[in-house]
């Protein structure tokens, strides 16, 4: 790959376009004239001008062709989880010695003492930072993929000894997120703070994401200054973690506290199945965040008799809405079509049947423009989409009036996008909380987590809700996600609260299991399913539940009782 074809990777000139791909270059058609990087065995990259990034682009391309847009899960204890009860008992004070956490999030802040070991040194076996592209870079073959830089454990420690650090590894964290998930993990111990990550013995694979293309948030209608990443530098990064420590053979807890609120909410999607395939590998434990989606009214269920007529869809817009996008996802074989009726009364007839449209809507006396791209059978999932992109949407209440033809009875989901990517002031004023966990959190083989107060013993309210489309049991997992104290920027310290908090704490706890796993030799070849089932023997449970439900899934992490099951193992008894 050529200097000039690596600069399309980065560059807000060219948008990336992820398809399907069997290593036969004709199966691109047309467009194989461009430049392209293959992700994995299965996907490409194709780098368009961004010119050619338009309207159309879902019904030329197809929906799942376009990447996704993925926000952080928290924002701004080991008791709880059995951590420290564990650690009493001499043969199981196990903290992560030998074991490796990966983070792909906003960075780490390196120079923070809580990721030092104790004599100085970095507890980072490396960073790869995506937004750093030096030209004098020599192209690594496979990871990094021609973009971003890596920097090794000898460059962080020779930046740690200078007075000039940056000057040496000039990655930053300037967001804050990476850091606080990195600490909550494997931060080394601060007496004086009273401060421990989960496993403060661990060391550290990290990747810090480069911003989601402008060409792409445009798209998309996402506000200018969203702290957003896109799904192919994120199938980078799982790739780029989990083969760094599979070549050190070093067993690995992956932590992924981002989530998107597009796409089936089901086990399909590029990312999605890059998770998937990474999580299958022995030796390694991915981990993905529920998101904070259950409170936000940003999700509409109903079921459709065709024969009773159309169910009806109110949504909220406050004033000065820039922008925003919501998708209808339809199970076949009902077919959906819709109108529209905008808050000054103007009004849409219904949308036209066909296997797949774009039309743009204007209205006569107001700004409004909606792009629909109609699609009778998305490609991934067989289900129906109607996209809807909505530029300079009119204040007030937006109603949709959803119709279906067949002879059987449907069912549809609407979701507008996750928090951070749309204004507070839309929702729909006659919402559904459940069956909004962001995606990656509805695969099938990583470990979903949501969060609780483990304080108060309650469940995080704002904690996306299951089950997922293809009714797989997320979330699975529920572990402290409630003011975490973590390490913040400048040092100091902070709490954090989400389900990207309590996917990071439960990322330790896994990272604990690989070492008495792997490093001490007692269940060799574990992989994320066996930990999880290892977890979810030994969960929490009250009596006044029925387990899984959509809200704690399979109950409270409960490490010490999941050890005490096995305690002859363990204890020696």
């Amino acid at each position: 790959m050529t200097q000039e074809e690596r600069s399309k990777i980065a560059s807000n000139e060219y948008a990336d376009i992820i398809l399907r791909y069997n290593g036969n270059p004709s199966s691109l058609g047309e467009l194989g004239k461009y430049t392209n990087h293959r992700i994995n065995e299965g996907s490409v990259v194709i780098y368009i001008p961004a010119s050619e990034l338009t309207s159309r682009s879902v019904s030329e391309f197809g929906y799942s062709a376009i990447p996704k847009i993925y926000a952080l899960t928290s924002q701004q204890s080991l008791e709880a989880s059995g951590v420290t009860k564990l650690r009493r008992i001499p043969a199981a004070n196990l903290r992560g010695q030998g074991v490796v956490v990966g983070i792909i999030d906003t960075g780490i802040d390196y120079m923070n003492p809580v990721f030092k070991h104790s004599d100085g040194t970095t507890k980072i076996i490396s960073i790869w930072d995506q937004t750093i592209n030096s030209q004098d870079q020599t192209p690594y073959s496979v990871y990094p993929p021609y973009f971003g830089t890596e920097y090794t454990t000898e460059q962080i420690n020779q930046a740690l000894k200078s007075d000039k650090p940056l000057e040496i590894v000039p990655s930053i964290d300037e967001n804050g997120h990476g850091t606080m998930l990195a600490g909550i993990a494997a931060g080394s111990e601060n007496h004086e703070n009273d401060f421990s990550g989960v496993v403060p013995d661990a060391e550290l694979i990290v990747v810090k994401l480069k911003q989601a293309k402008a060409v792409l948030t445009n798209f998309y209608e996402i506000p200018a200054n969203a702290a957003c990443y896109q799904e192919t530098d994120m199938m980078w990064a799982i790739q780029y973690i989990v083969d760094k420590a599979r070549s050190i053979h070093r067993p690995l807890s992956v932590c992924i506290g981002l989530g998107t609120s597009q796409g089936a909410h089901d086990n399909s999607g590029f990312f999605n199945t890059s998770v998937s395939i990474s999580a299958d590998f022995p030796e390694v434990c991915v981990l993905v965040s529920a998101g904070n989606e259950g409170n936000a009214r940003r999700h509409f269920f109903s079921d459709l008799d065709p024969t009773a007529g159309p169910v009806t869809v109110e949504l909220n817009v406050g004033e000065n809405e820039t922008g925003f996008s919501m998708e209808l996802w339809g199970d076949p074989p009902t077919i959906y079509t819709l109108d529209i009726l905008s808050p000054t009364g103007e009004y849409i007839q219904r949308i036209s049947e066909s296997l797949e449209g774009t039309r743009k809507i204007s209205f006569l006396f107001e700004q409004t423009i909606i792009n629909v791209d109609y699609i009778m059978v998305e490609a991934e999932t067989g289900k129906q989409v109607i996209m809807m992109r909505f530029r300079n949407p009119t204040q007030g209440t937006w109603r949709f009036q959803i119709y279906g033809r067949g002879d059987l009875e449907g069912a549809f989901h609407i979701w507008l996008p996750s928090d951070g990517l749309i204004s507070q002031n839309v929702y729909f004023l006659n919402e559904n909380p459940y069956t909004t966990i962001t995606s990656p959190g509805n695969c099938y083989l990583p470990i979903s987590i949501t969060a609780y107060d483990s304080n108060l013993n309650t469940h995080y309210f704002n904690s996306g809700r299951g089950y997922s489309t293809s009714n797989i049991i997320n979330p699975e997992l529920t572990a402290p996600g409630v003011n975490i104290q973590c390490p913040a920027l400048n040092n100091g310290f902070t709490t954090i609260t989400g389900t990207g908090a309590a996917t990071a704490h439960a990322t330790g706890i896994c990272a604990i299991i690989l070492e008495w796993s792997i490093v001490k030799g007692n269940y060799p070849g574990i992989d994320t399913v066996g930990i999880k089932k290892f977890l979810i023997r030994g969960a929490k449970r009250s009596d006044n539940l029925q387990y899984p439900n959509r809200d704690w899934g399979y109950g409270v992490i409960d490490l010490f009782n999941s050890f005490n099951l096995l305690r002859t193992d363990i204890l020696g008894h």
